[in-house]
């Protein structure tokens, strides 16, 4: 398949801004998840029970979970290091891999990319220097034309899979929470759904075949505008700030596609104190 992201070119500077862009997402998603965590989000115990864990018990440690995703929130926009990029790009890879274990659709796996794809994203901007490497807390000052293509693949695919996922959830399962969603907007929410999920997919299947700029912002706003649903529609709030990946990842495409360059700026991190 063509790729039709252009790679930077060789010494080129990916600029400040995609390092926050990937920093603010992956923080709002620890955040998110670390306060439904905080709050005894009761769905979580059947991921619990994966692990053998009661009810009862699983209750008791969803806020010391929680509280340690709200660490790793602040540390990744305090002093974000290869190590802690690392560590959230598993542990949201087992989080999301926990929903299919518990029952739930495969696709409830898929839908998460933005969780374990934007920290993945994150890890390939940050510098490689052996082993000092993964406790510093400075980005790469260039991209070569290899590691620019890794970074676009990586977060084209997060694009895809985070939309493919949440499409099939409305085209192929019929997630009722969809439903009941769109049935804030007025719209027949159990007739809409199917058509809905399926435009997400060919939406998903365009991003693959060509990420244009103007495409990827338009996805950008659709995550925006469809997962604002949610709180709309009573859940707290925390879920929508938790898919913070999944407006990161495209919103980033975006601009490496794009090769925007804003001012000249350092993209080393927050000195640690």
């Amino acid at each position: 398949m063509r790729n039709s992201l252009p790679p930077q070119e060789p010494g080129e500077s990916p600029g400040a801004v995609l390092p926050w862009i990937l920093r603010l997402g992956v923080a709002a998603c620890f955040l998110g998840h670390g306060m439904l965590g905080v709050v005894q989000t009761a769905a979580w115990t059947s991921y619990f029970a994966v692990m053998g864990i009661g009810r009862d018990t699983a209750l008791h440690l969803m806020p010391v979970v929680g509280a340690i995703d709200v660490a790793m929130a602040a540390l990744v926009m305090i002093r974000p290091t290869r190590r802690l990029a690392f560590f959230m790009v598993v542990w949201c890879a087992w989080t999301a891999l926990l929903r299919p274990l518990a029952g739930e659709s495969f696709w409830e796996g898929i839908e998460r990319a933005g969780n374990y794809g934007a920290p993945l994203g994150l890890l390939l901007l940050m510098r490689k220097d052996g082993v000092k490497s993964w406790v510093g807390n400075s980005f790469r000052d260039v991209l070569d034309a290899s590691q620019s293509q890794l970074l676009g693949w990586v977060l084209r695919l997060t694009t895809v899979l985070l939309l493919l996922g949440h499409g099939a959830l409305g085209l192929i399962v019929r997630k009722p929470v969809f439903s009941a969603q769109y049935s804030v907007l007025s719209l027949p929410g159990a007739s809409i759904e199917p058509y809905i999920g399926g435009f997400e997919c060919v939406l998903a299947l365009t991003v693959l075949l060509k990420p244009d700029r103007r495409l990827l912002f338009g996805v950008v706003a659709w995550k925006l505008a469809t997962e604002a649903l949610a709180p709309m529609a009573g859940s707290p709030v925390w879920v929508f700030i938790e898919h913070g990946g999944s407006y990161a990842a495209p919103l980033a495409l975006a601009f490496l596609h794009a090769k925007i360059r804003p001012p000249a700026m350092s993209v080393t991190a927050i000195p640690a104190t």
